[in-house]
Parts: C-alpha cells; sequence; structure tokens
C-alpha cells in the first residue's frame, strides 16, 4: 500500500466520522461542549497538516547532506561543455 492510500484511507475515515458526527446520521445525541469541537475539526486538523508540514521541511532543509563528490562532477562537466562550446566558436 502506497503512502498516498494510507492518507486517502485515514482521511476518507475522519472524514466519515465527522460527517456522521456533525449532521447526526446515526441518531445519537451528543452533548454541545463535544460538538462544539468536533463541528470545527477540518479547520484543526489542516492547521495541524500545514505545522508538521513546515517542520518536516525545516528539518530535512537543516539536516540537508552536502555530497562534495557530486558538486567537483558537476564542476568538471561544466568546464567540459565551457571548452566545447569554445571550440564550437561561441563566446561567453
Amino acid at each position: 500500500m502506497t503512502k498516498l492510500v494510507e492518507w486517502l484511507l485515514g482521511l476518507s475515515l475522519l472524514c466519515g466520522v465527522w460527517v456522521t458526527l456533525t449532521f447526526d446520521l446515526l441518531g445519537i445525541a451528543i452533548p454541545r461542549a463535544c460538538w462544539e469541537v468536533v463541528w470545527p475539526m477540518p479547520i484543526y486538523l489542516l492547521v495541524v497538516f500545514g505545522c508538521f508540514s513546515l517542520a518536516t521541511v525545516g528539518y530535512r532543509v537543516a539536516t540537508f547532506n552536502d555530497c562534495e563528490e557530486a558538486a567537483h562532477e558537476l564542476q568538471a562537466q561544466i568546464c567540459e561543455a565551457k571548452a566545447d562550446l569554445k571550440r564550437q566558436g561561441l563566446r561567453f
């Protein structure tokens, strides 16, 4: 099962529970205090997801590994491309 399918399954389950509780489809009378927490739950979850996403991106940027070998290889390819273009008569 891919991550996308896992996230969609979890999201659909949460949406199903939220719709059931919000629109009282089962006839379960929940207390007013609980209903006031359940009603804005999608907004809460969206804010939590945004915070989690920002934290994940920030952590990945902070722990990004430098690839010295790849950098040297890329510099060599750039020099090779410049030399090839000079041979073809391009000036820059």
